[in-house]
């Protein structure tokens, strides 16, 4: 019987809304598992919208959600912040620095990206 040595993925990701293209480039991290459903606990979502931030926190309260923006906004950041969120990231950035901020996120740390600020 064959045996399978494929790396586990052990951080479970989110993206709400779904968007194709982003899953398979963020499933493409070794260390990256892409969910359809918060039913299967994702440790990060990836959110696009605001309101989001508060009705995902409110069924997982352990899930860090950032929300994903293409520009800069005043007040974004401060607002996703107060929402719960963990942080706030460029959506059309390179996808290794949204997975690094995925796992930074998922140890707990407030991330968002400079170019935001």
């Amino acid at each position: 019987m064959p045996v399978d040595h494929r790396e586990v993925r052990a951080l479970r990701v989110l993206l709400e809304p779904p968007n194709p293209a982003l899953a398979l480039q963020l499933g493409l991290q070794p260390d990256i598992e892409v969910v359809r459903d918060p039913m299967a606990r994702p440790a990060v979502a990836l959110v696009e919208e605001l309101a989001a931030v508060t009705a995902l926190l409110a069924d997982d309260p352990e899930c860090r959600v950032l929300v994903l923006t293409g520009s800069a906004h005043p007040g974004l950041a401060e607002a996703a912040l107060a929402a719960g969120a963990a942080g706030l990231v460029l959506r059309d950035g390179p996808v290794g620095d949204l997975a690094d901020c995925v796992r930074r996120a998922s140890t707990g740390e407030t991330v968002v990206d400079p170019a935001l600020g």
